[in-house]
């Protein structure tokens, strides 16, 4: 387990986006879950991956689409005391909308380098195997990022989705 001050209220969280991740995956997409709470412990946004075509698009990653929608309800103050939990580690590209819009924590499930095992060279899902840590570190803002937490439970909703 990595980072500091995991609570048990965060694993509640955590087990909330991979919930989220178990719905979308019944719904016919990648099965992918976020939410972002804000600092009372309310739940700001939920949402799960659409990013299968064609009725999604690839950048509709349960991140980007939470980000999307905390951003326009949030103050940038507001969204800096948020916690985005997610059922699998953020890419690159949901890393970048994380720090975009100012979120100050990130927690999740799953690590990128795990899903692989999942995924293999699924061409839906080509894992870019790069920390989120790593593409925060360079930047101008803060973000503290826990994870991976709960591997096994958030590993359980990939098993035999990527498989022909």
């Amino acid at each position: 387990m990595q980072g500091e001050d995991v609570t048990e209220q965060d694993l509640v969280f955590l087990r909330q986006a991979i919930e989220l991740a178990r719905e979308a995956r019944k719904d016919g997409r990648h099965p992918f879950g976020a939410l972002i709470v804000n600092e009372r412990g309310e739940t700001v946004v939920a949402a799960r991956n659409n990013a299968v075509r064609p009725r999604g698009d690839p950048t509709q990653h349960a991140e980007t689409l939470a980000c999307a929608e905390a951003a326009k309800r949030l103050t940038e103050a507001a969204l800096a005391k948020c916690t985005l939990y997610t059922s699998t580690e953020p890419c690159a590209m949901c890393a970048g909308a994380i720090y975009w819009i100012g979120l100050g924590r990130v927690v999740f499930a799953l690590a990128e380098s795990s899903l692989l095992r999942y995924t293999g060279s699924h061409t839906e899902n080509p894992t870019l195997d790069l920390p989120c840590r790593e593409v925060f570190a360079p930047g101008q803002k803060q973000i503290v990022v826990a994870g991976p937490l709960l591997e096994d439970e958030a590993g359980r909703v990939h098993e035999g989705f990527w498989t022909p």
